[in-house]
């Protein structure tokens, strides 16, 4: 993704904020963008809004869209972040954005919004008040409007290998790796989670076990996505992980931490994407986004859900 002014990586933001880029197409399949209207500020501009407190960006932007305009989305690939000053204040605001598809819902107005307007994707740009929402939608245009995704989720904490008495495969999630488990789940579903296929070890197993109790999904096992399995036959685990990936469903994949790096830079460098660089720590989520096939964006979530990207 492009730099630019609002893209400063040396810029530390103290207020967060996230918002979304949502769209819809019409019945001759255009492209329509919603934008709003703030009687406070008398401005025209993307939904967004603070975080909650312990809240993740990914929810924040589900969540803000939804109480500004009252739809709900499906956050696709992520759009970059803004970041800008607050008048009268010695504080800066970051801003993420993500791509979010209309799926339901209606406008009413609110004590923060009172219009919602939607405009052709080829015209909105006019519609909105500052050059940073304008950043945002041409980084929206850039790729096509819907990619299909896959989740790919490296196993949460387990405790250490020294420490557990039985065969590796078989030791399971800890305290903390449990509740990485449960906080998984609202972020997966932000983005359309319906399918599960997990490692065999017993560890992947149990962090997606609570996306699929909320699903009321089985999760289907791949061996060859295991440590053991990848290395003994990368190729055909390489493969594999190219099968599931579907525009039909949103599929989830548990795997571990000496698979996911290489399965990933096989990738990117099989599509021509520049991965952006990231500690692929437990509990982590790597969103792949593709088009016709072909990965277009790798976006990284870490433990604590922030995120970085690089689009091709």
């Amino acid at each position: 993704m492009d730099g630019g002014p609002f893209w400063d990586p040396r810029v530390t933001a103290n207020i967060y904020a996230a918002g979304a880029v949502p769209w819809r197409r019409t019945v001759n399949g255009a492209v329509e963008i919603a934008i709003v209207h703030r009687p406070k500020y008398q401005d025209w501009s993307l939904p967004k809004g603070k975080l909650d407190p312990g809240e993740t960006p990914v929810l924040a932007a589900v969540r803000e869209v939804a109480e500004e305009t009252g739809l709900e989305c499906r956050l696709g690939r992520y759009l970059g972040h803004v970041t800008y000053p607050i008048p009268g204040h010695r504080k800066l605001k970051r801003v993420d954005y993500w791509a979010a598809e209309v799926v339901d819902g209606e406008f009413a107005a609110n004590s923060e919004v009172d219009e919602l307007s939607w405009h052709p994707l080829d015209r909105v740009m006019d519609q909105l008040s500052y050059p940073m929402d304008r950043q945002v939608l041409r980084a929206f245009a850039r790729l096509p409007a819907r990619t299909s995704t896959l989740l790919l989720v490296r196993h949460a904490k387990a405790g250490r290998r020294d420490r557990f008495n039985g065969p590796d495969e078989q030791r399971p999630l800890d305290r903390q790796g449990e509740a990485q488990g449960r906080a998984l789940v609202p972020n997966l579903l932000a983005f359309g989670a319906s399918e599960i296929f997990s490692a065999d070890p017993l560890r992947c197993v149990q962090t997606v076990a609570p996306l699929a109790e909320k699903l009321g999904v089985e999760i289907t096992l791949e061996p060859l996505l295991s440590e053991a399995g990848y290395a003994a036959a990368p190729d055909a685990a390489r493969e594999r992980t190219r099968a599931l990936m579907t525009d039909k469903a949103v599929r989830v994949i548990c795997s571990q931490g000496k698979v996911i790096p290489d399965l990933l830079q096989w990738w990117a460098d099989r599509d021509g994407v520049v991965l952006p660089s990231a500690r692929n720590r437990k509990g982590s989520v790597w969103v792949l986004s593709f088009a016709e096939g072909r990965l277009v964006a790798a976006d990284h979530l870490d433990r604590s859900l922030s995120t970085g990207v690089v689009n091709s």
